[in-house]
């Protein structure tokens, strides 16, 4: 994780506002306004109770009307601004959602193979959402602190400068200092918290994926006793916050009446000097005991907001993520005629995977790979995926360099099918369409004709509108991966890369998808990884690879 400041990462997410600005000083002008009338209802209601002592000339109907009209207006105001921020908030939820989702497209699958799984469900979902504080509780709250404690100030200016000074240092000291100091130390607790939050929807994730291994090894009571002892972690972890918010919030309050007093022994003095009258000693207390309530609201903040920070700086993490390789465009579309691979290396942690690889795989053939597992053979087929980038060498698709090529036009020119096929939680119908998405129902069931997987859909209870279930696992391996097969005859690209496409089929299932495999040489190159022999009975041409060398 990148080490962002506070203000770093307020900054960034202060940034993302721009698009609802007005909303934002709309929120900031009701609440301001909505402070500043309960502020002065008790600053009325003591105004009225110096009239009845002094009688100074002030009508008391228009005291009493006022703290009427502004007891009424606090309520609608202070609505009005929690719509608009949490209008805001919803907004830059959503927006967040989506600017998320675009990166870990474009991070995908190099930079996303091997990753948590379940700390990524985690940001994306419960850090992206803890963001809501943020948006709802905290920007507009600041301006609105300043806004009002400026016209505070000089209110109490008006009766007296050493008022308005203190006023200052009091206001300084609970919205600024206290959230300060209380920020400091709890940033290391935020940032831990969301890390062992995440580790622990990692852990769980885990666990119901491989429930039935659990089971058939009764590991179910070991695997218990760990989601326990990291529920605790994560609980003693948040009563940690939470004793610490309680503590911030007690020596913020015991600040308050600190100034309150020593607002009233100023008064007291100023009065005795006779600098001020009797409605300057109660009207400037009773005002500054009235008006911490903005100031409260940032000295909270202080505590509870490193872990909103944290979960924003996991956020901030994906969207600075740069990607192995970027999106291309602004190339001419080609059509695909052959493809050639000239003396291509590449290497992953430091370990070398492909030594100077050449292969050539001219159009209307079927191109075999073998090669002992890990020897490099399904690295190659994602770079010519451009899922990865070739260290060393160059690959060309129709004469040009495949870092040349529109992405869109790439994609569209290839059919992957890999090892293990996802499926999504719908019917087999639309995971297969996903490879063409105006596919008509008949040219899904031409594809699975082809991937021999037809007959097996037109026996389940509902066909082809069968569900999947999570991950496919209604699904045997070998349904699964025809089902797979079945999207790359649907997709119809030229160019076919099939990563061992027939390991879990038997050998009926194997020789009728190899037959049109076959066939579909007539108009495609088919690049073909396996490591069985009858699988490349039908190969034009087989390359070996051996520790990451060609032959």
């Amino acid at each position: 994780m990148k080490e962002r400041s506070n203000l770093n990462i307020c900054m960034r997410l202060i940034g993302l506002v721009k698009p609802l600005t007005g909303f934002m000083l709309l929120a900031i002008l009701l609440g301001t306004v909505g402070f500043l009338c309960a502020i002065f209802i008790p600053v009325f209601g003591v105004s009225a109770l110096v009239e009845l002592v002094t009688e100074s000339g002030r009508s008391l109907t228009v005291l009493f009307v006022c703290i009427a009209v502004f007891a009424l207006l606090r309520g609608a105001l202070h609505y009005g601004e929690q719509a608009c921020n949490h209008y805001i908030a919803f907004k830059l939820l959503a927006l967040l959602r989506d600017k998320v989702f675009a990166a870990l497209r474009k991070l995908c699958p190099a930079k996303l193979e091997g990753k948590d799984r379940g700390n990524l469900i985690s940001i994306i979902t419960a850090d992206i959402e803890l963001l809501e504080v943020f948006y709802a509780h905290t920007i507009s709250p600041i301006a609105i602190a300043f806004f009002v404690s400026l016209i505070m100030v000089l209110l109490l200016g008006s009766f007296h400068i050493l008022f308005a000074l203190l006023a200052v240092v009091a206001y300084c000291c609970v919205g600024i200092i206290i959230p300060m100091i209380t920020s400091k130390k709890g940033k290391e607790d935020g940032i831990r918290f969301r890390g062992e939050s995440g580790n622990l929807s990692s852990f769980v994730l885990d666990s119901l994926r491989g429930l039935s291994e659990t089971l058939q090894y009764q590991a179910g009571e070991k695997r218990l006793e760990e989601m326990n002892r990291k529920t605790d972690e994560l609980s003693g972890q948040e009563k940690l916050m939470k004793n610490r918010a309680g503590y911030s919030m007690a020596i913020t309050n015991t600040v308050i009446l600190f100034f309150d007093l020593a607002m009233l022994l100023l008064c007291a003095t100023l009065y005795q000097k006779g600098q001020i009258g009797f409605d300057g000693v109660l009207i400037p207390v009773v005002t500054l005991m009235s008006s911490f309530g903005p100031v409260i609201a940032l000295a909270n903040l202080g505590s509870t907001l490193q872990n909103t920070f944290a979960a924003g700086n996991r956020v901030l993490d994906i969207l600075d993520e740069t990607p192995v390789t970027e999106e291309i465009d602004g190339f001419m579309d080609i059509k695909f005629s052959d493809v050639e691979v000239k003396d291509v290396s590449f290497s992953y942690g430091g370990e070398e995977i492909l030594s100077n690889i050449s292969m050539q795989m001219p159009k209307k053939s079927i191109i075999g790979i073998v090669g002992k597992s890990g020897s490099g053979k399904s690295t190659l087929l994602k770079l010519l995926m451009r899922f990865w980038s070739a260290q060393k060498g160059e690959i060309d698709i129709a004469g040009r360099s495949i870092d040349q090529i529109n992405t869109e036009n790439l994609r569209q020119m290839e059919s992957f099918v890999t090892q293990e096929t996802h499926l999504f939680h719908d019917s087999i119908e639309n995971n297969i369409r996903i490879a063409k998405l105006d596919a008509s129902h008949e040219e899904i069931v031409e594809a699975c004709k082809k991937a021999s997987v037809h007959d097996f859909i037109m026996k389940l209870p509902k066909g082809y509108d069968t569900s999947v279930g999570e991950l496919g696992d209604t699904l045997s391996g070998g349904e699964r991966q025809r089902i797979g097969l079945a999207r790359a005859f649907l997709h119809n690209a030229p160019l076919m890369l099939l990563d061992e496409p027939t390991s879990n089929l038997d050998s009926l299932n194997e020789a009728v998808i190899l037959k049109s495999i076959g066939e579909e040489r007539e108009d495609k190159t088919v690049v073909l990884v396996s490591h069985r022999s009858s699988t490349m009975r039908i190969a034009d041409k087989i390359y070996s690879v051996e520790n990451g060398r060609m032959s």
